[in-house]
């Protein structure tokens, strides 16, 4: 093949991986300008949820490693929306996608609007905590120096500013 005919594949192969779908603010999925309410076709969509690796790092639904298709998302795509302080004093977040999974708080940002943001799914993508959210961790955030600190299991975590971009 030559350089042209391999730059007209590649070209090809990115318009067929257009899915027509994002994930709103609230971490919805939504085609066509509908949200999807179907719960089994929502459940694949949660798991096949993912990143590409650096530099790229577009949002895809994965269903392999060759195989997946590229979905806009307006925020984050998992929004936290409650979360919980199990008795071992670990922070446990309630996930659009209906997981429940621990916080690790060294994942956590705030933005300059205020937005709280963690990285979940073993890092691999992030999720916007609601107000809910955030209003059940009220009593473990103060603020130090200008920036807000959370206070779990026995430690002062500086929460730091979100990278741009």
């Amino acid at each position: 093949m030559t350089d042209a005919a391999d730059a007209a594949n590649v070209d090809w192969l990115e318009k067929l991986r257009q899915s027509g779908i994002r994930v709103d603010r609230e971490g919805r999925f939504i085609h066509e300008g509908a949200e999807v309410t179907h719960g089994g076709l929502k459940s694949a969509l949660f798991r096949w949820l993912d990143r590409l690796p650096p530099p790229d790092g577009r949002y895809v639904l994965r269903l392999d490693e060759r195989r997946f298709a590229y979905l806009d998302v307006d925020d984050t795509p998992l929004v936290v929306r409650a979360a919980r302080v199990d008795p071992a004093g670990a922070i446990l977040l309630a996930l659009s996608d209906g997981a429940e999974e621990p916080l690790d708080p060294s994942t956590l940002t705030v933005d300059d609007a205020g937005v709280l943001r963690a990285w979940v799914r073993g890092g691999r993508l992030e999720a916007r905590l609601s107000s809910s959210a955030v209003a059940a961790l009220a009593d473990r955030l103060t603020e130090s120096g200008g920036r807000p600190v959370l206070h779990v299991a026995g430690r002062s975590v500086p929460l730091p500013a979100r990278p741009a971009g």
